[in-house]
Parts: structure tokens; C-alpha cells; sequence
């Protein structure tokens, strides 16, 4: 049984926020530090004025790394850092698609990976969904958020 007599603390946590209209009302944010690790939220292809990306599941994959990669960045990490990634999609024959524009950012850092087909996604036009996490070389700096 664990010890549960010392008091529990957590770790500073800095949040990014992409400005997603989902953030505020669902209750998460795009990502996360804790620590040396960033965690980022499944990143939709959605433009900054809250209307989805148009275009093929290549287009919208570009787009949902875009988003992720400005995260990450946004909280001190660089796309180097990227160590796991996770494509969900809407439809199998968008693999192809997705995984180039996927190989664009990440075929020289090659994280591990996993792409799932027939996922329901939440607006009907969105081809996929990805996520990312990324581990940095040191803690760095981190200011409460």
C-alpha cells in the first residue's frame, strides 16, 4: 500500500493555448510542460478563426502540425524534441497523405509513431487529428501558467 502520509506536490506546469475554441469550454489546453516533458492535446486541423482547414488530409495534417509545432515552441522545445506522435484519421486510404506530411517535419527525428484509421472525429470535414510529446534536454526555466 502506498504511503500516503506525506503531503502530495506537483510539478510547475506551464500551459500554451493555441486559442482553439474548444479549450475554454471542454477545460484543457493545447499543451503542457512539466518539467523536461511537453504534452500536446490532439491538435485538429483548425484555422485561427475557429473555421476548420480546408483541403485534402495532407493539407489539414500540415496544418495540425503547424499548430503543434508553434506549441511545443511556445514552450521552450523545438520539433527536434519530438519523441512520440499519434495521427488519428478519419479514413484508411489517408495514410499516405498524412504520414507525407508528416515525414516533412519529422522524417529527419523519426519519433515513434502511431496512426489509427476509422477514428469519428469531432467536426465531420476533419480528416485527422495529431498529437505529440516531446521531451526536452534539460528542465529549463518554467514560470507558473
Amino acid at each position: 500500500m502506498p504511503d500516503t502520509s506525506a503531503p502530495r506536490t506537483s510539478l510547475p506546469r506551464t500551459r500554451a493555448s493555441s486559442g482553439s475554441p474548444y479549450e475554454a469550454s471542454i477545460g484543457f489546453c493545447r499543451a503542457i510542460r512539466v518539467g523536461n516533458h511537453i504534452l500536446v492535446s490532439g491538435t485538429a486541423p483548425v484555422e485561427p478563426d475557429g473555421s476548420s482547414t480546408p483541403g485534402d488530409a495532407e493539407a489539414q495534417a500540415r496544418r495540425c502540425l503547424q499548430v503543434i509545432v508553434a506549441a511545443i515552441e511556445s514552450l521552450g522545445g523545438t520539433a527536434e524534441d519530438v519523441v512520440r506522435t499519434r495521427m488519428f484519421l478519419a479514413d484508411p486510404a489517408d495514410a499516405d497523405a498524412v504520414g507525407r506530411a508528416h515525414g516533412t517535419v519529422f522524417s529527419g527525428i523519426r519519433p515513434a509513431s502511431t496512426m489509427v484509421a476509422g477514428a469519428v472525429l469531432l467536426r465531420p470535414e476533419w480528416r485527422v487529428e495529431i498529437e505529440a510529446d516531446a521531451i526536452l534536454s534539460d528542465a529549463g526555466p518554467l514560470h507558473a501558467g
